[in-house]
C-alpha cells in the first residue's frame, strides 16, 4: 500500500520538511510506503492568484535538501511544459522520482511522450472530462517510461462539482495497473469560490474508506497543518494533525485485508 502525500504548492524548505517528517513517521507506523508530494508552480488557477508557488529551481532545490534527510522516501511534482521536465532530467535527476502529468494535460501528447521519455515513473492524472477507458490512449503514449500510474480525483458533474464514480473505478482496477486515488482533489468544487476553488474536505476520509474497501492500493492526498490558511486548494486539504486517522482507516478497511472476498 502507498500513500502520496503533502502540500498543495511547496511554500517553505521549513514546511515541507516537517510535512514529510509527520506524514512518513505515520505511514511508518500503519506499515505503508510514503512518497512526498508537492507542486512548485500552480499554473491551473481559477483567477491570477499570484500565490502560485516558488518555481521550479528554488522548489527543486528545496526537494535535494528534503531528499538527503529522507532518503528512504520517493519525491514527486508536477510538470507543465516540456522544459520543466527538461530541469528535471538535466539537474534534479536524482532528486525526482515520479512526474507527474495534470488532469487538464493528461492529453498533451509532446507533453506525455517527453515526460515518459526521462524513463521515470509517471503519474497521469485522468483528466476531469474523461471516461476511464479513454485511458487506453493515453497509456499508449507512456510507453517509454519505467512505471505508469493512473490517478482517479473525480468526473465533472454540472458546474463546479466532481463526482466519484466507483464503477469508473472498478472498471480501471480491472484493466490498468497501479490505480491511485486522489481523495482530496475529489472533494474540490473547481472554481466553486469565484476566484479560487472551494471543496469540502469533511467529505475525504469516507472517499477513503470506500476507496480501500474497493480494493484501492494507493492513495494521494494534501495535507496542511492550516489549510485554511494554505495559499491553494485549503478547503479539500486534510489537516495534518488529521492524517493518522484517514492513513489508519484506509489500513484498516483495505479490501486486501478482507476475508471476503466477491469478485
Amino acid at each position: 500500500m502507498r500513500i502520496i502525500a503533502g502540500p498543495c504548492q511547496h511554500e517553505s524548505l521549513e514546511q515541507s520538511m516537517i510535512i514529510a517528517r509527520e506524514c512518513q513517521r505515520i505511514c511508518n507506523n500503519h506499515n505503508v510506503d510514503y512518497v512526498f508530494k508537492a507542486s512548485f508552480d500552480k499554473a491551473n488557477r481559477s483567477s491570477d492568484n499570484p500565490k502560485r508557488g516558488l518555481g521550479i529551481e528554488q522548489t527543486l532545490s528545496d526537494f535535494r535538501e528534503i531528499k538527503k534527510t529522507f532518503p528512504k522516501f520517493q519525491m514527486l511534482t508536477d510538470v507543465h511544459e516540456k522544459e520543466h521536465i527538461n530541469i528535471i532530467q538535466t539537474v534534479y535527476f536524482d532528486v525526482i522520482d515520479i512526474i507527474q502529468i495534470p488532469a487538464f494535460l493528461c492529453r498533451q501528447t509532446d507533453l506525455v511522450k517527453h515526460a515518459a521519455a526521462t524513463k521515470k515513473i509517471i503519474n497521469i492524472k485522468k483528466g476531469q472530462f474523461l471516461a476511464p477507458w479513454d485511458m487506453k490512449g493515453i497509456l499508449e503514449k507512456c510507453t517509454d517510461a519505467s512505471e505508469v500510474w493512473i490517478t482517479e480525483r473525480g468526473t465533472t458533474f454540472g458546474y463546479n462539482t466532481l463526482v466519484v464514480d466507483f464503477t469508473g473505478l472498478e472498471y480501471m482496477l480491472r484493466n490498468y495497473n497501479n490505480i491511485v486515488f486522489d481523495v482530496t482533489h475529489a472533494v474540490q468544487k473547481p472554481g466553486g469560490l469565484g476566484g479560487s476553488s472551494g471543496g469540502n474536505r469533511n467529505y475525504v476520509p469516507g472517499l477513503a474508506r470506500a476507496g480501500s474497501a474497493l480494493g484501492i492500493q494507493n492513495f494521494f492526498m494534501e495535507v496542511h497543518e492550516d489549510p485554511d490558511n494554505a495559499p491553494s486548494d485549503g478547503p479539500n486539504m486534510i489537516p495534518l494533525k488529521k492524517l493518522d486517522k484517514v492513513v489508519g482507516d484506509i489500513v484498516k478497511y483495505n479490501y486486501e485485508n478482507s476475508n471476503i472476498n466477491t469478485r
